[in-house]
This record gives C-alpha cells, structure tokens and sequence, in this order.
C-alpha cells in the first residue's frame, strides 16, 4: 500500500495551491484528479480581483491585460459605466496557471497521480486509506491527512463527514477569440430575470480573448440555450472562433460551516468559498488554501493536534451576512421590471458610489491568520 503525509483530491486551484503550499514545507504530498492533465474540463472563468493579484504572486504569463471598465446593463437596455483609476481585474490564462502551480509542487518533491478517481475512504488511527481508481487497477493509499478539493459536489468531504454545498447556480460559458475594436478592456454584466435568473450574464474582454457566460438559478433553467441568446444580443461576430466551452455548479451558499475534523479538510468550492453575491471563487480560494495549508502544518510537525480547530467555517460565514442577504433578493428580483428600477436607483449619485465600492473595494474573503506560512503580500 502506498503511503503519504497528505492526500489532496482534486486539482483545481485550491487542491493546487494547498500541495504547493504543503510540499514546499517538506510534507509529503499525493495530489489526484480523474483528469489526464490540467488543461481538460477548466470550469471557472477565472477573474482575478485586484485584491487577489495585489497580494499573491502569480505568474505575469498567466493573466490577461488589466481591465478598469465596468458596464451594468439592465433588461431595458440602459447602461451604468464605471471606471476605476486602478487596474481592477485581469483574466487568469487557468490552464497555464495550474500547470505551473503543479510544476512547482512536483519540483518539491509532490507525487501527481493524474486519470486517478476517488472512490471512498476509511478512517483508522493513522488517518485514513482511500480507495482509488486509475483505469481498471484499484489503488489504496493511506494518508495522515486528506484534503477535499474536489468541486462543489464533493464526494471526498461527503466521506469525512463534512459539509457539503446544498445551494448553487449553473452556469454555461464560451472562451472566444477577442472581438474589442475600438472598446478599451472591459467587464460587462447584464441583470434580467428571464437570461439569469437570480444572478448575471456576463461578457469579458480584455484585447486577449473574451470569455461570454450566464448563470442562473431554477430547475427549468437551461443555461446553454440562454447563453446563445445573449451571443445573440450581443450581437457577437459569427467570425470570431470559439476556443472552449465551460460550465457547471457554482456554490452561493457561502463558506459551510463544518468544514474541517481530525481526518481532513475542505477547500475551494468543496468548501463553500465562494461569494455568495458575486460568485467569484478565486480570492477566497487562495486565502482559504492558505490557512488550510497552515493548519496540516500545524498539526502534522509542530503537533498542534487540535489546529484544525482554526479551520472553522462559522467565524468566516458573518463577513458573508450583508452578500448573503443581496443573495436573497437578487433570487426574489423575477421581474425585470424591478430590476429596472433597481438599475435605476444605481444610476443615482449613492447608487454609483455603491456599485463602485461593490465592483473596486477591497472587500472579499476576510483575512486569515497565519502561523507557519508567510502572509500574503508579506515580503519574503
């Protein structure tokens, strides 16, 4: 039977940034995921706030152009255009930068079991044996430690006896070839209830490529057949070519609460760690990863048994009140009409500032502490 310190499911951005984190401080990591390589299935459309590229390194070659253009559009049609004096957001090239987080973890000594599924786990006094698929061979390797990291619905968190997501949208995205012309970069979002219910169809360019999506809610919801009706309105060229099509669950149910025992933890969507209002995932992602990282490390060579304790989704879930409430009413807001009032309101003086602060603050994944690993944005 195979052993490691820390058994990692799922190779997203969470799963990679915890091995990296992890194998860099000399644990032995096994990271897994059912995919031949990092390029296949990319599910998120991978905006960077200004906070997230402000504090953590990422590779320069792995993110678009900056973009400083918010359009809000209403069903009527009418805009509310906002421009930040700063770089504001810039699209992840997701596939390179997973490939070079991995790379990374690998050059520290991390295992990569690529084309490997989970399939259970059971717990015992050294930590837990998983069960494991890679072809036709069934694989068991025992862990000290597991870390779900495996999607918003997280089979491996379900097997450690941790929460798991019970509230999403679905949402369906294209990856286009840039169509800009005279438009500077820009983030554009369109409230109507009938295209995205309940949340916000969205068309990104920034002079690179341009990423078109909807989401939405309801069981009647289809977001492939809405997403060619807002290619539609958008008028999009027939011309420009079609790079990749994304889609799947988005948790909105914010941070779950148990999130974490003596076995494992969660991290990424597995956890919740989305904005409940936005969506956006990267930033929380990150932040989370790192204290996840620095608990293991906690526990596994200091002896801090009980750092997992630290890892406790309630004390991040009141930062997330005032998105969970907009969360709320943004799903009761089924009438376009008052979604048109609503745009209108955000067309006044306090609406604009509002909508600034909402789309340029600084507010996201609350801070975390750390006691092994440098802070973010820390100088090394």
């Amino acid at each position: 039977m195979d052993t490691c310190d820390v058994a990692i499911v799922g190779a997203g951005l969470a799963g990679l940034e915890t091995a990296r984190l992890l194998s860099s401080s000399g644990i032995d990591v096994v990271l897994l995921d059912r995919k031949a390589n990092l390029f296949e299935k990319i599910h998120t459309t991978g905006i960077f706030v200004r906070r997230t590229f402000e504090d953590f390194d990422l590779p320069e070659a792995c993110l678009g152009p900056p973009i400083r253009h918010v359009v809000l559009t209403s069903p009527s049609g009418k805009e509310l255009k906002l421009k930040s004096d700063q770089d504001e957001f810039r699209v992840g090239k997701m596939g390179l930068l997973y490939t070079a987080l991995l790379e990374q973890a690998v050059e520290t000594g991390m295992r990569w079991w690529p084309k490997t599924t989970f399939s259970s786990l059971q717990t015992n006094d050294e930590g837990a044996t998983l069960k494991l698929r890679s072809g036709a061979e069934t694989i068991s390797l025992q862990a000290r430690y597991v870390v779900a990291a495996d999607g918003a619905i997280s089979r491996t968190a379900a097997a450690l006896g941790l929460d798991v997501n019970k509230k999403w949208i679905v949402g369906s995205e294209a990856v286009l070839g840039s169509d800009l012309g005279s438009e500077p970069p820009h983030f554009r979002l369109t409230m109507d209830a009938k295209l995205a219910p309940g949340y916000l169809a969205w068309a990104v360019d920034d002079g690179h490529e341009q990423h078109v999506g909807v989401a939405g809610a309801g069981k009647n919801y289809r977001p492939a057949e809405e997403l060619r009706r807002y290619s539609d309105q958008l008028g999009m060229s027939p011309h420009v070519p079609v790079i990749e099509r994304r889609g799947g669950r988005i948790p909105v149910g914010g941070v779950l609460r148990n999130i974490a025992n003596r076995q494992g933890l969660s991290v990424g969507d597995a956890a919740g760690a989305v904005s409940p209002l936005t969506a956006g995932g990267l930033d929380p992602c990150l932040r989370l990863s790192r204290l996840a990282a620095d608990v293991i490390i906690g526990m596994l060579q200091h002896d801090a048994a009980d750092a997992y304790l630290r890892y406790n989704g309630e004390r991040f879930r009141s930062r997330f009140s005032s998105r969970l409430l907009l969360r709320r009413l943004l799903e009761l807001a089924r009438s376009n009409t008052l979604i048109n009032l609503g745009m209108w309101a955000l067309r006044t003086p306090p609406g604009r500032r509002f909508a600034a602060k909402l789309f340029f603050g600084r507010g996201s994944f609350p801070d975390v502490e750390l006691k092994y690993l440098q802070q973010p944005g820390e100088p090394s």
